[in-house]
């Protein structure tokens, strides 16, 4: 008999995101070596009938023939079976048909699918064509035999959303290509549409263009090629790759490159005009007609690169202050347009606007401009607001479109300690659609993390990304729980065509890593934005995962066992690396002078588990299994005296020394943690230096010798 997903007790689809209207039938339709991949050769060049256009979430560039030949790949992939494409004939049992249809109101995303006989999948554009083809193969990935057999079901599925998005900080932080293609898979696969690259902020521009030298490191940042192959490889899964600069804050690395900065020049403003813990060259002179026409210029460029239909210019967080600087004082005063700091970005936000209208393209930029006193401009109308504030279940900007985002931030650092609610996404949140709510995306920031693994930033992102992805396409309220959420998309598991996440190769013989906390400046590629004394720069002269402090709090240079050492003295002092954790064997050794007794104090840390200087609850040196166990040693660490503490360890068994001399061992391990030394709520308090780490287990004799 058949029954709907809605209904009491229906079994949910192996689908995320799920349907929003399903029809289970009995039973279970098999491919075979005989199945075909059939499609109407009028329609084969075709990408979408008039139905099936739309703005959001933008052209499709897929033919129905190009899809069906990576469906065939993909199939492949999955079960062994390699379809035949055909153009005509009568459909059988196995064979799938894919359709352009204006019937059904489907929208620019929506489908049909039936799976009762022949597997028909019609859609009014090939971006719902695709969905519907990603439904067949999470389907036939979730079948426990040989994944060749979907169940019986009809169904007609669209989004409740037009813009689902998932957004990168790649101004801070440099994404590998190989990762960005991965994520694009992902997304598709899961029917996230917009890939929002946030590439500049204060600390690094990341779009290397020749008419710029000097602007982005090419080593660090992505070519016109880089940018073309992005949005053709996105093309292919129905991804629009959104660009994102950061105007007139955010900036400093734009600033200084060209002189345009509010720190540049005559007259200029000084650090009580900006935040404290930056400088004024963090703004472009909004000012100077110099700044304007380079923001003009840069904004030109880069629209160019890209066919999305939102390219984002930042335009948030200035600071009130800077209304005090006496050259923006005089402007104000002088100047016929503008009578408030809040004039003065409103009109920089529609000069780029107008730029950004020349490319086809609307602007998009994050909330904030809207609370500044603004009697003289007010920005275009067609501007989209990305709200970082709410829940995203009411628009927040009157006379604008609107994209959620403040819900779903996910800050992966010791500082903000920001990550999304999982559980509220799924259970409590219900999308909002209204007309001016485009659609709700997740945002990862990498503050503080500016050389973290890819794959640090992944464990954080994958869960909140896959809720979005079925809360955005279906609003209806969860038929299940969230562990049976994170259930089904394990069964689903990744999309075909996935290439290995790189494994970082065990190093022999010599440190893994090693911070000296001596002086040094940030590598090429990142600029320092901070006024002195903040985020400053943790050196690995061993390996790849340098770190830098975090905003305001911030750890003081002193005279260490050699060289500078760092003092620590608050909760929020602490180091961010953003390192994946090393499975046992490994080696962990650090000079420590300790200035205060406090209930926790916490040397290296990560999600699963921490090196701890004083255990909770002992006061003694140890480690943690968070959610599980504290561990302590034999050993409290004397104050206002240098000790050097190694930990020794192989799968089961933690050995400690002090100065060269065996503590004790304990019959258990932990992966050695490197996401940041101290946490949110449990740094150390006193002096650090050489933190040295080994991907192997040394011998009493080598740590003895350890210096």
């Amino acid at each position: 008999m058949p029954t709907t997903a809605a209904a009491a007790g229906a079994e949910v689809p192996s689908v995320v995101p799920r349907p929003t209207d399903w029809t289970a039938l009995d039973g279970r339709t098999k491919l075979t070596e005989r199945t075909r991949i059939l499609i109407d050769p009028r329609a084969g060049s075709t990408t979408a009938l008039p139905a099936g256009r739309s703005e959001f979430p933008g052209p499709t560039r897929q033919s129905v023939r190009k899809l069906a030949g990576q469906l065939r790949t993909e199939i492949k992939q999955v079960t062994g079976i390699t379809p035949r494409i055909a153009h005509t004939g009568r459909p059988a049992v196995g064979d799938i048909t894919l359709g352009l249809t204006d019937k059904g109101n489907l929208g620019a995303e929506g489908y049909g699918f039936d799976s009762a006989g022949p597997i028909r999948i019609e859609a009014a554009s090939t971006h719902g064509l695709y969905y519907g083809t990603r439904t067949l193969l999470q389907l036939l990935r979730s079948t426990a035999d040989d994944h060749r057999a979907v169940p019986r079901a009809r169904s007609i599925d669209r989004p409740a959303q037009a813009v689902r998005m998932v957004h990168l900080d790649a101004g801070r932080k440099y994404w590998k290509m190989s990762y960005l293609e991965n994520l694009i898979r992902k997304m598709g696969d899961q029917k996230l549409n917009t890939l929002f690259l946030h590439l500049s902020e204060s600390e690094g521009f990341r779009l290397h263009s020749p008419k710029f030298p000097g602007l982005a490191d090419p080593d660090h940042s992505y070519s016109r090629a880089d940018i073309e192959r992005l949005k053709t490889f996105a093309a292919r899964h129905h991804v629009q790759l959104m660009p994102g600069l950061e105007l007139p804050g955010h900036a400093t690395v734009i600033s200084e490159t060209f002189g345009i900065g509010f720190g540049s020049g005559a007259g200029a403003c000084t650090g009580a005009h900006t935040h404290s813990h930056l400088t004024p060259d963090w703004i472009i002179d909004m000012t100077s007609e110099k700044a304007i026409a380079k923001s003009k210029e840069i904004v030109d460029e880069f629209a160019g690169w890209f066919d999305a239909p939102l390219f984002s210019i930042g335009a948030e967080e200035v600071p009130g202050q800077l209304a005090e600087c006496p050259r923006v004082k005089s402007h104000l005063a002088t100047s016929p347009e503008v009578d408030t700091l809040g004039d003065l970005l409103n009109r920089y936000i529609n000069t780029l606007d107008d730029v950004v209208a020349s490319h086809g393209k609307r602007t998009a930029v994050y909330n904030g401009s809207e609370h500044l006193d603004a009697p003289r401009q007010k920005v275009h109308d067609p501007v989209v607001f990305l709200t970082w504030e709410g829940t995203g279940a009411e628009p927040e900007i009157p006379g604008h479109d609107e994209i959620a985002i403040g819900p779903f931030y996910d800050t992966p650092n010791n500082y903000h300690h920001l990550y999304p609610d999982e559980p509220w996404m799924y259970d409590g949140w219900a999308p909002n659609t209204e007309p001016d709510m485009l659609g709700s995306g997740v945002t990862n920031w990498a503050d503080y993390n500016f050389w973290a693994d890819d794959g640090y930033f992944e464990q954080h992102m994958a869960g909140p990304r896959a809720i979005l992805a079925d809360r955005t396409w279906n609003k209806s309220a969860t038929p299940d729980t969230l562990a049976d959420f994170r259930a089904r998309a394990a069964r689903i598991g990744h999309p075909p065509g996935m290439t290995p996440a790189p494994v970082p190769p065990r190093v022999e013989g010599r440190p893994s890593h090693h911070w000296t906390f001596d002086d040094a400046s940030y590598p090429s590629g990142w600029t320092y934005a901070g006024s002195p004394g903040n985020t400053i720069f943790a050196e690995d002269v061993a390996g790849g995962l340098p770190g830098t402090s975090y905003i305001i709090d911030n750890p003081t240079p002193v005279q260490g066992v050699r060289g500078q050492a760092w003092r620590f003295d608050s909760d929020r002092d602490g180091v961010g690396f953003g390192g994946l954790d090393v499975a046992e064997p490994w080696t962990v050794s650090v000079h420590v002078r300790p200035t205060a007794r406090t209930g926790d104090q916490v040397l290296l840390s990560s999600k699963a588990g921490a090196l701890k200087l004083m255990q909770h609850g002992s006061g003694k040196v140890g480690f943690t299994r968070y959610g599980a166990v504290d561990f302590s040693f034999d050993h409290t660490l004397a104050l206002d005296r240098w000790t050097r503490l190694t930990w020794v360890t192989s799968p089961g068994r933690t050995t400690l020394y002090a100065d060269g001399k065996r503590v004790g061992s304990i019959e258990a391990s932990i992966p050695l943690p490197l996401r940041s030394i101290g946490t949110e709520k449990a740094s150390l308090r006193g002096d650090l230096d050489e933190l040295t780490t080994w991907d192997e287990a040394l011998s009493p004799d080598e740590v003895a010798r350890l210096r």
